[in-house]
């Protein structure tokens, strides 16, 4: 058999006319062989249909013109704007770390005092425990030698029970301290400083609210302590030996379960404030918020209080050495009274260094707290865009941003763009 020709086979248009490769068909002529149809124009014999089109059908249409090198005609890519310490989309463990120190750095003056007022009441108390012990110490070692064991256990208790009313009364001051500094980092995502007087003046009006939420809080920390205590001695009490094996896998299990309560509670003060809700509310708010997001703001708590208590150990360690330096150079062969002296200023420091230590880690765990608060509104009610809504009209630049803000949920808001893309506010 004689070999044919290729290019007989080829389909000739009217005029028995081929186009030439590389060239576009003219009217009433199929494209060459391999040649893809041009953008919009039906395919012929033999070819694929365009990217986007099916036979019979439109190309598909771009809904905006393709920006300049942008493949597929796909509009170019716009980052959020960050006017503060956070760019306005959901965010990332870095950026709640370093959001939390410019938050600091930048209202040092709210955050700093409100904190030290928050940590002064343990410091207080800590120097005068401190001085009492150390003046007394002499009557303490004489009243010991003639105790009986029922004055022992009743100093043990009244210890106990001063320790409590301590945390207590502690507990109750953060929650109402860490409403309120909920107010600064609120206004410093759209880069709106504050002061301590203006923190105060903006969070004044939910400020029965914060104690009222903070007397829910306390109450429930007195429940969380009593009940189990009280099935501890129960389980003691009637099943002595076999009831001390039964609570080794109990103090566990409810460890576990106020971890995982604090969690779910822990953003409230701040939807009191920014949302203005009330107590029950604010906690019921919290924890529809932390649903589907406990162990995220589990990890981020663990790893700032570590990070807290590390820093702060290392603060405290020429203060813990102080009382060995002045003892041993200082004053080495000194008296009883020249000792009670040295314990007396070793423990003022301690308590002053401390308070000021723990004044800075509770405005960092506060900041923190603040911003996985905004996180989570960015990611289920779409609190971004209407920040950014905001930011473009310098609306309420006085007031705290996010709080007439309604929840709209994450999508398009008119007037700020296509979905999924960020418009250019630069």
């Amino acid at each position: 058999m004689s070999e044919q020709d290729p290019g007989a086979e080829r389909p000739q248009g009217p005029g028995g006319q081929q186009p030439q490769r590389g060239q576009p068909p003219g009217p009433g002529q199929q494209p060459a062989w391999g040649q893809q149809p041009q953008w919009g124009q039906q395919p012929g014999w033999g070819q694929q249909p365009a990217w986007g089109q099916q036979q019979g059908q439109q190309p598909w249409r771009s809904p905006q013109p393709p920006y300049p090198g942008s493949p597929y005609g796909q509009p170019r890519y716009v980052a959020p704007p960050k006017p503060g310490i956070v760019p306005l989309r959901p965010l990332m463990f870095g950026e709640i770390l370093d959001g939390s120190f410019q938050t600091i750095r930048r209202n040092a003056k709210a955050m700093l005092g409100a904190s030290l007022l928050a940590q002064s009441f343990a410091a207080i108390l800590a120097a005068v425990i401190t001085v009492v012990t150390a003046t007394s110490m002499v009557s303490i070692e004489a009243w010991a030698e003639s105790a009986t064991p029922a004055d022992f256990a009743s100093l043990g208790f009244g210890f106990l029970a001063a320790v409590l009313l301590v945390a207590i009364l502690t507990l109750f001051i953060s929650a109402v301290l860490q409403g309120a500094m909920v107010v600064p980092v609120a206004r410093s995502i759209l880069n709106r400083p504050t002061g301590f007087r203006q923190m105060w003046i903006l969070a004044r009006s939910r400020a029965w609210t914060l104690v009222r939420l903070a007397a829910l809080m306390m109450l429930a920390g007195l429940l969380a302590f009593i009940l189990p205590a009280g099935v501890a001695v129960a389980v003691i009490s009637t099943m002595e030996r076999a009831g001390i094996l039964l609570l080794i896998p109990l103090i566990p299990a409810v460890v576990a379960l106020l971890t995982w309560i604090y969690i779910k509670l822990m953003v409230a003060p701040a939807a009191v404030v920014i949302e203005e809700l009330g107590a029950l509310e604010a906690l019921r708010r919290s924890w529809s918020l932390t649903r589907a997001n406990w162990w995220r703001i589990f990890g981020i708590t663990l790893v700032v209080s570590i990070l807290v208590g590390i820093i702060g150990q290392v603060v405290m360690i020429p203060v813990s050495l102080l009382p060995t330096f002045l003892s041993g150079f200082l004053s080495p062969h000194a008296g009883s009274e020249q000792d009670i002296t040295v314990a007396v200023a070793v423990g003022v420091a301690t308590a002053i260094v401390g308070a000021l230590v723990g004044a800075v880690g509770y405005a960092f765990q506060t900041s923190v707290m603040a911003l996985i608060y905004m996180d989570l509104r960015m990611r289920k009610d779409g609190l971004d865009i209407a920040l950014l809504r905001q930011l473009e009209t310098g609306a309420d630049p006085d007031g705290i941003p996010g709080r007439s803000i309604a929840a709209t949920g994450p999508g398009t808001v008119p007037g700020t763009g296509q979905a999924g893309v960020w418009p250019d506010v630069r």
